[in-house]
């Protein structure tokens, strides 16, 4: 039976393009489920307030009745005014082993992009970088992060089959951290006092969301010259927050601010959901929820979410400061590991603070390109 592609339009067709990812790893115990809510909303634009300044598609691969890949188009207007571009994204892909059914999900994606006059397509990129971004190229027996992605093996060469190269690849690690040596207490002291640092801490949630503006604000300057992203104005601010601050454990995220009380870096550590989302299976209602508060107050392993540090306090031993709290909280903890979210492989600086620490660099993602 022929090939069928399908562009998603109604709830039956984003239901299909969420629900297909679980056909394809089902029985994969090291693919961890998104909470099917939430994942077709982001596609939506009455939900996402990126369609703002986004263009997108999505469609669906059917193969003898049976939904069997899927893939998004995506042209983020505000990122090629702001490098001077004309570049498309693709998002979000899935497919099983059929090189048929992964050429015709690029083949389509790629034909919008051209018509909409872009000359490159990058990807896999979300809407912003704090979407679905990277596609695994090593480390398919390790568990990410429920900020990381996962994807078969056999991703890898059908990219490359249909003509795409390497754009940039992040790389992700796990840090051991087995007990606080007194020389990082002794530094991050000496860093405090020497800038007039303070750093707050957090009990509940309800005392964060007062800085959670403040905290995006560090994270636009800080992270604006990086690949792919972005400046996230107020609705997306609102947006991020509402979505991600109620599955946060506040005692692991830590604020550094100067001497006149101004925000100046921060870090957020989660404790890793992703066995609680694999045990939610796509649903926090009725029992998923259950799943991931256990995990937020259990934490065997701790993700390390974000990290940001406005530009003037870079080169000045914050980075210290703030390991140093979270290091505290996680021995309160008995959490021993921290896992990483990609970083750009060229990102030497922090690599080298994770290389002061046993670690294993286990995992690689990569953005793919290909001229249209």
């Amino acid at each position: 039976m022929a090939i069928e592609i399908k562009e998603v339009k109604d709830s039956k067709g984003f239901k299909d393009f969420v629900n297909v990812q679980f056909d394809i790893y089902k029985g994969n115990s090291f693919w961890v489920p998104p909470l099917k809510r939430d994942e077709a909303k982001a596609l939506q634009a009455e939900f996402n307030p990126a369609f703002r300044f986004c263009k997108a598609k999505f469609w669906t691969d059917f193969k003898d009745g049976k939904c069997v890949g899927r893939i998004g188009g995506i042209i983020n207007n505000m990122y090629n005014e702001k490098t001077n571009s004309k570049i498309g994204r693709f998002t979000r892909t899935e497919f099983i082993d059929d090189i048929e059914v992964s050429t015709l999900l690029f083949s389509t994606a790629e034909k919008w992009l051209k018509e909409q006059g872009m000359t490159e397509v990058q990807g896999p990129l979300g809407f912003t970088n704090l979407d679905h971004q990277g596609m695994l190229v090593e480390g398919f027996d390790h568990l990410p992060s429920a900020a990381s992605e996962y994807h078969h093996s056999y991703y890898k060469d059908h990219l490359e089959k249909l003509g795409y190269e390497k754009e940039i690849d992040w790389v992700e690690f796990r840090l051991f951290l087995e007990g606080m040596p007194e020389k990082a207490k002794r530094g991050s002291e000496i860093v405090k006092k020497r800038s007039n640092l303070s750093v707050k801490s957090f009990k509940k949630s309800s005392e964060l969301q007062a800085y959670a503006v403040q905290l995006f604000e560090i994270l636009n300057e800080s992270f604006k010259d990086l690949f792919s992203v972005v400046h996230l104005d107020d609705e997306m601010i609102k947006y991020y927050i509402k979505r991600y601050l109620m599955l946060l454990n506040p005692e692991f995220v830590k604020l550094v601010f100067d001497q006149d009380e101004k925000l100046i870096a921060f870090i957020v550590g989660l404790p890793s959901l992703s066995k609680g989302l694999q045990k939610a299976n796509g649903s926090l209602f009725p029992f998923g929820w259950y799943h991931v508060n256990k995990a937020l107050k259990n934490p065997k392993v701790i993700d390390l979410m974000l990290t940001g540090i406005l530009p003037k306090y870079q080169a000045k031993g914050v980075t210290a400061v703030l390991f140093y709290e979270l290091h505290e909280v996680m021995e309160k903890y008995g959490v021993t590991e921290m896992e990483t979210t990609g970083i750009f492989e060229t990102n030497q600086k922090v690599i080298a603070n994770w290389k002061t620490y046993e670690n294993i660099q286990h995992k690689r993602k990569r953005c793919w390109k290909k001229t249209l």
